[in-house]
């Protein structure tokens, strides 16, 4: 896995060395922020990296601009492996890591609001559409917020209300979560 554009282009991004993650493909990552970008810029944004894993998603979001990320995983090992390449990229004044099983992290009140929220929980996931309504029906994402979810085939959000893009990346679907359709029209 590689950082795809920005500051940190091309920086290799080490997967933590457990069987407990399945880590976004360069293609699907690639799709999602391009249609971001065709959007809105990440510059100066507050990020939530949910499932964080590998830090994949948050480290490009750094990268294209983002202020800050919170990396939440219930994994230590993989906080760890984040924090140590934030120190590695030199960004680790940009992020702070919380090691929390998700479900826990949503009743939570104290983190503030978040212009991106990104979740990329296992495919099996048990709570994943009270997850989806946790978040859009909290203050966690701001009112012109995007939250973007990967899933598997299994679930089908397109018809969701505040749905304003669902799309196939092999057997990863990305749907992007929003309270406005601006930019979707």
């Amino acid at each position: 896995m590689r950082v795809i554009t920005g500051k940190l282009k091309g920086r290799k991004i080490p997967v933590p060395n457990t069987d407990l993650l399945r880590p976004t493909s360069d293609r699907t990552k690639e799709g999602i922020f391009s249609v971001i970008a065709a959007r809105t810029y990440l510059d100066n944004t507050r990020v939530l990296d949910l499932f964080a894993g590998s830090g994949n998603l948050g480290f490009e979001a750094i990268s294209r601009g983002a202020e800050n990320v919170l990396f939440v995983d219930r994994e230590t090992a993989h906080l760890q492996q984040i924090e140590k390449t934030s120190k590695t990229f030199g960004v680790e004044n940009q992020i702070s890591t919380i090691a929390l099983d998700i479900e826990i992290f949503l009743e939570k009140k104290e983190f503030g609001s978040f212009d991106f929220i990104f979740a990329d929980p296992p495919y099996d996931y048990f709570w994943m559409v009270e997850m989806v309504e946790q978040i859009m029906n909290s203050d966690l994402l701001k009112e012109d917020g995007w939250f973007v979810l990967e899933h598997d085939k299994r679930h089908d959000f397109s018809e969701h209300p505040l749905c304003r893009f669902s799309k196939p990346y092999g057997r990863t679907v990305a749907a992007i979560f929003r309270h406005t359709d601006e930019g979707f029209k």
